[in-house]
């Protein structure tokens, strides 16, 4: 039924576009061409409608009504388009989970001057420590055997 009133919803704007751009401007005669009132006034009285100002008026009145219902219908579906999806899993950290209050307690009981070494790291930086210094002291013999 939708695909039908869709088919149906696009002939009917192709048709309206067509039927307007056939029409003739209301001051499309050549006295309107150089701002001359011609034979159609602003608010004088109007002709008869013709057979192209009937078919505009019923186009717009089933463009209207077709665009309402499609409107409604589409909205009593009710489908998301995440049905479909499966739920996220959730990712396991590699490191440990730490509770915020025993974080917070650890900070304040280190002070603002001391930083907080989280455990199993303390090995990992004395080994960094000890590297560098042993860096500095290679540096040191090699600048005093350069000199002497």
């Amino acid at each position: 039924m939708t695909v039908l009133l869709v088919i149906l919803y696009v002939l009917v704007c192709l048709f309206l576009v067509m039927v307007v751009l056939l029409q003739q401007g209301k001051g499309a005669d050549l006295a309107g061409a150089f701002g001359g009132g011609g034979s159609q006034t602003s608010f004088g009285p109007r002709g008869g409608t013709n057979i192209m100002h009937r078919m505009t008026t019923g186009a717009f009145v089933l463009f209207v009504l077709l665009c309402l219902t499609l409107t409604i219908m589409s909205g009593k579906q009710g489908k998301s388009v995440m049905e479909d999806v499966a739920p996220a899993v959730p990712v396991e950290s590699a490191q440990p989970k730490e509770n915020a209050l025993e974080r917070a307690i650890a900070e304040e009981d280190a002070g603002d001057d001391m930083t907080v070494i989280q455990p199993g790291l303390a090995e990992e930086t004395a080994d960094e420590i000890a590297i560098m210094d042993e860096t500095k002291e290679e540096k040191k013999a090699a600048e005093n055997n350069g000199d002497g």
